[in-house]
């Protein structure tokens, strides 16, 4: 699967352009608080969609 499935056909060009809006929007200082913030709720998706699929493949196992 690809990783960078979500940003379509986005070239480098358009890449830099989001890049530099979120830059001029947020700051410097806030860009590493908003990354941190963004891989967490990364983790905790994939986390709840690695539940799911064991859920599914065991349906009998009791949830804790």
């Amino acid at each position: 699967m690809n990783k960078l499935l979500f940003l379509g056909n986005l070239g480098a060009g358009e890449i830099f352009v989001i890049a530099l809006v979120v830059l001029l929007l947020f700051g410097g200082k806030k860009i590493p608080e908003l990354m941190k913030g963004l891989g967490k709720g990364i983790r905790s998706f994939k986390e709840g969609m690695n539940n799911i699929e064991k859920e599914i493949e065991n349906p009998d196992q009791e949830k804790k």
